[in-house]
């Protein structure tokens, strides 16, 4: 489908220039674009209710928790997803 919309000139130089570079058209480039923004902003949507889940804090007076192993990434995320 085609369509028509302004670009800023520096930005239309520096898209046209990666588009050569990679060997593919520029409609690809904007195409791929396009899309990784569309699937950023689906990744940020919020959840059931229209609401993005709450953060709970897990604070601990002056040190860490005395169960919580910083060093290995998956016991910290299992323990904060224990604690949450």
């Amino acid at each position: 489908m085609k369509t028509t919309f302004d670009i800023p000139e520096d930005l239309l130089v520096e898209a046209k220039k990666t588009a050569a570079e990679q060997r593919r058209p520029l409609r690809a480039l904007v195409a791929e674009g396009l899309r990784a923004q569309i699937e950023t902003r689906r990744r940020r949507k919020p959840g059931p209710g229209g609401r993005r889940p709450r953060i709970r804090w897990v604070t601990v007076s002056g040190e860490l928790a005395p169960d919580l192993e910083v060093a290995d990434r998956e016991k910290m995320t299992g323990w904060v997803r224990r604690h949450w």
